[in-house]
């Protein structure tokens, strides 16, 4: 009985070293070939990263001073919310109109005939329905600019005539004084 008491003693006994620490060093010992592993994948990636990403920027500055500013406003102009925007000429090709028929009336009268027969419960086309829509958005819009700008063209053609109109007339008077 001495002997097992003694046993059981020694093992918790201070002086006595524990061998709780080797499990502990070989899960480190584990850890250390896969944090090796680990890093011989992410190193290459971050190095082709970082050689990539200067490159790529690169580009782009080349690319926009050979575009310049105006084109990369235009390309913001043609970006809506879920995509680009649809061109001038395809508008009036999907509403089946020419440049010259297209008045907001006529564009009205296409976009309801075209988006009546492509209505989904009748087993049309959401596809060509939102063409159609982006037709008659983008042709409204050009009529609407269209009209702003002949507005503004005759505003200034009025004000350039009334401008030359009272300097002939103050110059009329200035020779009758004479």
């Amino acid at each position: 009985i001495n002997s097992r008491r003694h046993h059981r003693h020694r093992h918790h006994h201070p002086c006595h070293p524990t061998n709780y620490a080797e499990p502990k060093q070989q899960q480190a010992m584990a850890a250390g070939p896969f944090a090796r592993v680990v890093a011989q994948v992410i190193v290459p990636i971050v190095a082709v990263m970082a050689r990539a990403l200067p490159a790529a920027y690169a580009q782009a500055l080349q690319n926009a001073r050979k575009s310049g500013v105006h084109a990369a406003e235009t390309a913001a102009k043609q970006h809506t919310p879920f995509g680009k925007r649809i061109s001038k000429s395809e508008a009036l090709q999907v509403l089946n109109l020419t440049e010259l028929e297209a008045t907001p009336e006529a564009i009205e009268k296409q976009f309801e005939r075209y988006f009546a027969a492509n209505d989904v419960s009748k087993g049309g086309s959401f596809y060509l329905q939102s063409k159609i829509y982006r037709a008659k958005e983008m042709l409204l819009e050009f009529q609407e600019e269209k009209r702003r700008e002949d507005k503004e063209g005759a505003a200034s053609k009025e004000a350039e005539e009334e401008l030359a109109g009272s300097s002939s007339s103050t110059n009329k008077k200035d020779d009758t004084k004479s």
